[in-house]
């Protein structure tokens, strides 16, 4: 990669993450910054597919019995997902690329 899609890369990494924190809706983010919302969300996607899925240290808690054991995920949002018992793989797959989509 180029030194200029470095660059590139680098301050639409940080405009996305501007635009997070700021709390601003992304259409009033990018009239305020002159940049084109189709541009915006074009590298928001981009950039949201590079990053890793980051997970946590999973314990098991021997107590319960092995019927109720559930998986719950904190999301970077704060919401919580919890998953029962008894989820089958392909529905968390569904779920997951559903999360991992930037809104």
């Amino acid at each position: 990669m180029s030194k200029t899609q470095q660059s590139r890369r680098e301050f639409w990494r940080q405009l996305v993450a501007q635009q997070q924190q700021s709390g601003v809706s992304v259409r009033a983010f990018c009239r305020q910054h002159d940049t084109s919302e189709h541009s915006f969300y074009q590298w928001r996607k981009r950039l949201a597919a590079q990053l890793p899925v980051k997970f946590a240290l999973v314990e098991m808690d021997a107590g319960l019995p092995r019927k109720d054991l559930a998986i719950e995920l904190l999301l970077a949002s704060g919401e919580r997902l919890r998953i029962g018992a008894g989820f089958d793989a392909a529905t968390l797959r569904a779920v997951l690329s559903v999360l991992r989509e930037p809104r």
